[in-house]
């Protein structure tokens, strides 16, 4: 009732001057109906209203779609053979499967998530009106040591829907930070094991977030993927669509916290 509730009132809300659906940044998955999956549709599709589209493309890039805008996560420089610009792209420079020393020059926005300076750090906070992309910094491993504020916790804010990528994720993060986030909707969380986190740590993660939506990524066997899955299954429903993509609204959370297990899959040139 109480989505039911804020739903109601974004609708009945004016329009903002920048036309975005002003994001509650709180999941309350109360009863609705599962995720609508998309099957071998063109992510050139014009989406639905109200609805995010997600791509999962490959490692930790993922392609986030709301009106006519686009965000890549994790860019690394290529997504395919599709002659496709993004208006955003964002990365971080744990090692060169999660960021490019030189990005395509027509991207628009090209949000970096580390400092100029070690241990500097960076603070992002782009408007585009259908979307809004805002990090959250945190520490990484680095040389056998702590880099200060070297990864970033994106998140994306869009039809109503607060959506994190955790990047390379080295530890829980602090009250502070759990705070700056806010509620997701949809965490997509690095499952690996051991680059990033333990997956006993990153399950805490995900359990602290509460998340509706958590799609695994940076897994690179599907045996450290069934680890995780294994270890969440008591606590959250899993599904396979065995898709690259969904569709995400307000509408359509599920109605329990669930895991949505993607297959990446690149650009196509043809579609």
């Amino acid at each position: 009732m109480i989505r039911l509730a804020l739903f109601i009132l974004m609708l009945a809300a004016p329009a903002l001057a920048q036309d975005r659906r002003p994001s509650h940044c709180i999941a309350l998955a109360e009863a609705a109906p599962g995720l609508d999956y998309v099957h071998q549709a063109s992510f050139r599709d014009p989406l639905p209203d109200y609805t995010v589209r997600i791509r999962y493309v490959a490692h930790a890039s993922f392609l986030i779609q709301a009106g006519d805008l686009s965000a890549v996560t994790d860019f690394t420089g290529f997504l395919g053979t599709a002659d496709f610009i993004p208006d955003i792209v964002t990365m971080n420079h744990a090692h060169s499967t999660h960021w490019t020393a030189n990005p395509d020059p027509a991207i628009p926005h090209v949000l970096r998530g580390w400092g100029a300076e070690f241990g500097q750090g960076v603070e992002h906070h782009v408007d585009l009106g259908d979307m809004l992309v805002r990090n959250v910094s945190t520490d990484i491993r680095s040389g056998g040591g702590v880099e200060p504020k070297g990864n970033s916790i994106f998140v994306f804010e869009a039809e109503g829907l607060c959506i994190a990528h955790l990047g390379h994720l080295h530890h829980e993060p602090s009250d502070d930070q759990y705070a700056a986030l806010g509620r997701m909707d949809v965490v997509m969380a690095p499952v690996d094991g051991g680059f990033t986190m333990s997956v006993d740590a990153m399950m805490d993660v995900l359990r602290r977030m509460k998340a509706s939506i958590v799609i695994p990524m940076h897994w690179f066997t599907d045996r450290t993927l069934e680890r995780f899955l294994a270890g969440m299954e008591g606590e959250f429903a899993i599904e396979r669509p065995g898709t690259s993509e969904i569709e995400v609204s307000l509408r359509n959370l599920p109605d329990r916290p669930t895991i949505k297990v993607l297959r990446p899959a690149r650009l196509r040139a043809n579609e």
